[in-house]
């Protein structure tokens, strides 16, 4: 069973070559621009795009929480939008991110990833400005990935970069 790698450094910027996955929580309203999302879209615009076309449409209702969205990106890599999180903000009440939405959508996307054979390159997600915690959202990942042959890369930023 592949272990889970850490690896110090931009997740939008995976070293490897052939197809991979950068995996990472999104909201089920359709906004963008903080955290993980703002990093990922200066270097790819792609996913951001495909986001907020797919939330204008809704047809497919792939916008709910635990749902996966997969977004081509260049040189064979893709972008995986995990919804797994209502809304934005807390403005005092609480926290936006759904872990549970999170493992389902981990489990939507180790499917998906497996038929594909590409591994997964996430940074510590659900975090943030979502306001959850990494360490309610690893163990489900771990299962779900490893479980399934996944080579997973957990990216951290250096000190002093968002």
């Amino acid at each position: 069973m592949p272990e889970t790698m850490h690896a110090r450094g931009d997740a939008t910027a995976p070293s490897g070559r052939g197809a991979q996955a950068i995996a990472h929580v999104r909201n089920d309203i359709g906004g963008w621009g903080r955290g993980f999302g703002r990093s990922l879209s200066r270097r790819r615009p792609e996913p951001e795009q495909a986001h907020r076309a797919r939330h204008r449409a809704r047809a497919t209702n792939d916008c709910a929480l635990g749902a996966v969205r997969l977004a081509p990106l260049a040189h064979e890599v893709g972008g995986a939008d995990m919804i797994g999180q209502r809304g934005v903000g807390t403005g005092g009440r609480r926290a936006p991110v759904h872990h549970q939405a999170i493992d389902e959508a981990l489990g939507r996307l180790a499917g998906r990833t497996e038929q594909l054979g590409a591994p997964v390159q996430v940074p510590r997600t659900g975090r943030g400005p979502a306001g959850g915690r990494w360490s309610r959202t690893a163990p489900p990942a771990g299962r779900r990935w490893a479980g399934k042959g996944i080579v997973t890369t957990v990216h951290e930023l250096r000190e002093g970069r968002r």
